[in-house]
């Protein structure tokens, strides 16, 4: 690896800290709920990193009726879309904006439940589908062509965009010096996002009218959130622990692993593991409680009717989960047609459902060797999200931890403690079956005792994280290191004959080493390629999660199936002035890590280093 000069890094750091706007903002982008946390960075110095956190959480002001707004730190990362004439004049107004195409936050969720196939939701999810063009509009997912759509980088961008507003419609903030597009900006995305899921993500913000954007994993956040918020927490580790981070969501299951060491009697910790892309959360939890509602009603319910069941379900959850004293939750599911009250299907979700539902079917104890049930793919496949086919979390959490481990055997990583992140994890009993099973996991496996660590408002920790991450870069507080979640590879073709109905087999050659941190760039050493002049040239990309040692250069000619994913095919155009059409000229390949957090690719001419040129990832090769 090729690192930048230090003076180039010095550069880059006093960059960061000189940055004068008042206010460090982090944008938790989430797939069910958003929310926005900051520091303000006129207050650097005056508080003792560690003794009193002053980050503090946005009330984010949105519609929560028709023609009602309030303000709440969470905002539902749902989209609705009405129809003319479908809701009252001025329905949907807010302070900033008369008659808006979209509704974002409570009542667009409460309204798409009712009409969901003007809703879209987990935008977020389908930014990292490979499998569509994530710039093309495809939501809402449905064939009604009555229903304006939207890319998953536009809704993203919506959703941004009902943030920036709320924030520069706050009375309490100064036109002149407190917009929000103005302010230093830490944008987080989980740890398994690939570079392209990571791209849009900076792509929507970007549309936002972001510019000041530093991308950061919600692992590292929620990290953060827990060292800002705990004063005492270099009592609670030590050198030599491993800490699991195990996130939760309402649509996605993310797993890293931080090491604690030592650096001139300080303690430091370092990401040095994360998990593939896992479409398992809260989602799946109402649904599965709403199809045990269907069952105890004795009635099928229409698509429509299980999207209100789940919204209802999920109210249920969070009620029976908070309070203990509740046991059973009163449900109701309208009917269709004329007789809406006189159709309406009456039920009930008790404790013991959603106990039975959330440990027993997503939480299961397991052995530390199960696997995963491999994702069923039939001939016909109806557009929409690759959700996970083992709702098991315990069963994937053990396949993340046996594959970060270095020995040839079947046993397992060790983590010394567990940090849990999401609001799943509000519910100590959750919390308790994890600790359960990853610590018989370890004692069977000749491993110590595993701790979980306390953790502080778990819906609002990324945020709260990002916005104490934002005051770090400025010098005031402790840093985790990180890089890059994955290995990233270039794939080229093997000569061979042709044979009909084979194709050419591909080796992978690393360009992007697991942990390359940003503000370095990289080269393949002593290896060159060819581009055409004047035509797109196109290379095959892939990624893995579970091959940190690789290095600049290491080539691989078979690999297991889940060990390499391929992503988006990268390309570029290379025009050069002399150099006749079709021309093949030798190019060296480049990765660079930006200050961003974002992977740059880029060609560059043997012998004319000035003729360099971009490398983009092409999303819409992926379709279909």
């Amino acid at each position: 690896m090729n690192k930048k000069t230090n003076e180039a890094v010095k550069n880059g750091s006093k960059a960061a800290s000189n940055n004068t706007s008042p206010y460090t903002i982090c944008i938790d982008l989430g797939t069910t709920n958003s929310s926005l946390a900051f520091v303000d960075t006129r207050n650097d110095g005056e508080t003792p990193s560690g003794k009193d956190n002053i980050s503090k959480t946005f009330h984010i002001q949105q519609v929560t009726a028709a023609g009602e707004t309030g303000t709440n730190p969470l905002l539902p990362s749902a989209v609705y879309i009405p129809r003319n004439h479908e809701l009252a004049e001025n329905s949907i107004d807010l302070p900033w904006q008369e008659n808006p195409e979209t509704c974002v936050g409570t009542f667009a969720l409460k309204q798409g439940t009712s009409i969901p196939h003007r809703l879209i939701s987990s935008a977020k999810s389908w930014l990292c589908h490979t499998g569509v063009d994530r710039n093309s509009p495809i939501l809402p997912n449905t064939d009604d062509e009555d229903v304006k759509k939207y890319s998953p980088v536009e809704a993203s961008s919506i959703i941004l965009n009902h943030m920036k507003d709320a924030w520069n419609n706050d009375p309490e903030r100064d036109k002149n010096t407190e917009l929000f597009q103005n302010q230093q900006i830490v944008l987080t995305v989980p740890a398994s996002f690939d570079a392209v899921a990571r791209d849009l993500t900076l792509e929507a913000a970007k549309e936002s009218g972001l510019s000041n954007i530093t991308i950061l994993e919600e692992p590292q956040a929620a990290l953060y959130s827990w060292i800002g918020q705990n004063e005492k927490w270099r009592k609670q580790v030590s050198k030599g622990d491993t800490i699991l981070v195990i996130d939760v969501g309402g649509g996605t299951s993310d797993f890293s692993l931080m090491k604690v060491e030592e650096n001139d009697g300080d303690l430091t910790l370092e990401r040095f593991a994360a998990g593939n892309h896992i479409l398992l959360g809260g989602d799946n939890f109402d649904l599965t409680l709403a199809r045990h509602l269907e069952t105890s009603l004795k009635k099928r319910l229409s698509k429509w009717q299980l999207a209100v069941a789940s919204y209802a379900c999920k109210e249920a959850k969070e009620t029976l989960l908070k309070s203990d004293e509740t046991n059973e939750v009163s449900v109701v599911i309208p009917g269709r047609g004329s007789s809406l009250i006189g159709g309406s299907l009456k039920g009930k979700v008790t404790r013991e459902q959603v106990m039975s539902v959330l440990l027993d079917g997503f939480f299961p104890v397991v052995s530390s060797n199960e696997e995963p049930a491999p994702k069923i793919s039939g001939g016909l496949l109806e557009i929409g999200l690759p959700y996970e086919s083992d709702p098991a979390i315990t069963k994937h959490l053990a396949a993340f931890l046996r594959s970060h481990n270095k020995n040839d055997d079947n046993s397992l990583i060790h983590p010394t403690a567990i940090l849990f992140n999401g609001g799943v994890f509000n519910a100590s009993v959750l919390r308790d079956r994890i600790c359960e099973c990853v610590g018989k996991w370890v004692e069977k496996d000749g491993g110590g005792e595993v701790k979980g660590l306390e953790g502080f408002e778990l819906d609002l920790a990324v945020a709260r994280g990002g916005a104490e991450y934002g005051r770090v870069r400025r010098g005031q507080g402790f840093r985790i290191r990180g890089g890059t979640s994955r290995s990233y590879y270039v794939g080229v073709e093997i000569p061979m004959p042709a044979v009909p109905g084979l194709e050419p087999p591909v080796r992978a050659i690393c360009i992007a080493p697991f942990g390359m941190e940003e503000g370095t760039t990289c080269s393949l050493p002593d290896r060159q390629f060819g581009l055409t002049t004047d035509t797109k040239s196109r290379f095959r990309f892939f990624s893995s999660a579970t091959r940190p040692d690789d290095k600049i250069g290491t080539i691989i000619d078979d690999w297991e199936e889940q060990e390499i994913l391929e992503i988006a095919p990268i390309e570029t155009m290379l025009t050069m002035d002399g150099n006749d059409e079709g021309t093949v000229v030798p190019v060296n390949l480049n990765s660079e890590v930006t200050e961003t957090g974002t992977l740059q690719l880029w060609a560059s001419v043997v012998d004319n280093e000035e003729k360099r040129f971009r490398l983009e990832f092409n999303i819409r090769a992926e379709e279909g």
